[in-house]
């Protein structure tokens, strides 16, 4: 039966927050069968080695009732496998629906945007449509006004040679 505290073997070995590189053995006083010795590394590895490192800081770790190979087969210790279980499937399931409401937000900003720029092309078009169409109304009331003074002008010109004749008749 489990007391619910961690047994000897239970325990796992996870690298503290905020250390970069493991320590090293005293040079002298080994008598280990490999000693460590540092590696240089080329510039790419040098590069995968600091994002490891700043993903492994960033990342927390959770380690919490971890079980053995038999885990759930004791009878006092299916209550925390099943426990473990369901907290992975709540996690997964979460995990599911953060991403469909990503991919969710995605598809509707590109269907958004392509509205958007299909709206503005229409309004474009008719904007020019519009434009276009006061021009040409612009350019026929200049062109009726040119006719109508050259009109004018010609009767003027017209008159005042009538006005003479009929002044020079009398």
């Amino acid at each position: 039966m489990s007391t619910g505290k961690p047994r000897g073997g239970d325990f796992q070995m996870v690298p503290a927050p905020g250390t970069s590189k493991p320590p090293l053995p005293p040079a002298a006083a080994s008598n280990a069968i490999v000693e460590y010795t540092p590696v240089s590394l080329k510039e790419e590895e040098e590069d995968l080695e600091v994002k490891l490192r700043r993903i492994i800081d960033n990342v927390p770790v959770r380690v919490s009732n971890t079980s053995g190979s038999s885990a759930g087969s004791g009878s006092g210790d299916f209550h925390q496998y099943r426990q473990m279980r369901r907290k992975e499937q709540d996690r997964l399931a979460r995990m599911e629906v953060d991403y469909q409401k990503r991919k969710e937000l995605a598809e509707f900003n590109l269907r958004r945007e392509e509205r958007l720029k299909a709206a503005e092309e229409r309004t474009a078009k008719k904007r020019a449509k519009r434009q276009k169409k006061k021009q040409r109304k612009k350019e026929k009331k200049t062109k009726l006004n040119a006719g109508e003074q050259l009109q004018e002008k010609e009767d003027s010109s017209g008159d005042e040679d009538s006005d003479n004749d009929e002044e020079a008749a009398p």
